[in-house]
């Protein structure tokens, strides 16, 4: 059985519930590239905040702490609609959303985006314990996301599955 079922066996490629399902497969690999970015800005801020002399002063030209916090935006507004957008499309391509790990995690990893970026006032407070938490659940996200890019790319062989043999 199919994790994620396909209404019929003669599904057309070409039908836009089957091209929509491939909508948040595409959104969360261009997010995971994206989350990556995120990540080395947030490197950046933390290099800039430990540096001194003429290295600090190089780092801080770069904006990186604005930077991180405009794309942690980003990731939060995206990672909330891709999540939303995968249960839908998934619901819309096969009538059911499977109660399958992929999906847990992912709704999971969202909350754990929340609470990520809940803790930003904090760290603009100085709040140091709010910092390594941020960190750890951010590191902790990029490990889940790459277990979620390996089982969504497994899901989506099975949705390409029945069309190759038609």
């Amino acid at each position: 059985m199919h994790l994620i079922s396909i209404a019929t066996n003669t599904t057309n490629v070409f039908s836009l519930i089957f091209l929509a399902q491939f909508i948040h497969p595409l959104l969360m690999l261009g997010l995971f590239a994206y989350i990556l970015y995120s990540a080395f800005l947030g490197f950046q801020v933390r290099r800039t905040r430990n540096a001194e002399g003429e290295t600090k002063k190089e780092l801080v030209q770069g904006k990186y702490a604005k930077r991180h916090y405009q794309s942690g935006a980003i990731v939060l507004a995206v990672m909330v609609t891709g999540a939303f957008g995968g249960i839908v499309s998934t619901y819309w391509g096969g009538g059911e959303v499977p109660a399958i790990a992929h999906l847990f995690v992912g709704l999971g990893m969202t909350a754990l985006a929340a609470i990520s970026a809940a803790l930003v006032p904090l760290m603009q407070r100085g709040q140091n314990w709010a910092r390594q938490i941020h960190i750890a659940i951010n590191v902790s996200l990029l490990f889940l996301f790459t277990w979620q890019t390996i089982t969504g790319l497994q899901i989506v062989q099975e949705l390409l599955a029945p069309t190759v043999t038609q």
